[in-house]
């Protein structure tokens, strides 16, 4: 049995369906918080979120498979867990810091949004105002 390939299939299926599930989580949850910063518009707000997941796949699919590759030998049942493992622990690292400089920008935007004046509301004159 050839243990490199083993755990280079593992590995790569592991890593793709822990990104797809924190990505989509990500997606979900992180609607929220967009439309609070984008004032409720919705078509906004869909459309960076979009943009936002496939930023976030494309970094972490993109570092998965730069971290494919194995120099060690992997000839027993043992050593391919160790190296999954490790792999693994590195992609799930990798998400949670992904995942904190999402909630760091979100916070940044939100804070910003906030401290944005409100739009005027424009006084009409007519002829009702005067007369009650």
């Amino acid at each position: 049995m050839n243990y490199l390939l083993l755990t280079y299939l593992l590995y790569i299926i592991i890593s793709v369906l822990l990104t797809i599930w924190v990505g989509r989580t990500l997606f979900i949850n992180g609607m929220v918080f967009l439309m609070k910063i984008f004032k409720e518009d919705e078509l906004l707000v869909t459309s960076i979120n979009k943009l936002l997941l496939i930023g976030f796949y494309l970094i972490n699919f993109g570092y998965a498979l730069f971290n494919l590759i194995e120099r060690t030998p992997v000839a027993t049942a043992v050593k391919s867990v160790e190296v999954l493992s490790q792999k693994i622990g590195l992609i799930i690292i990798v998400l949670g810091i992904m995942h904190f400089v999402n909630l760091i920008a979100l916070f940044k935007l939100r804070s910003k949004a906030k401290k944005e004046p409100k739009p005027a509301v424009p006084f009409n004159v007519t002829e009702s105002n005067f007369t009650s």
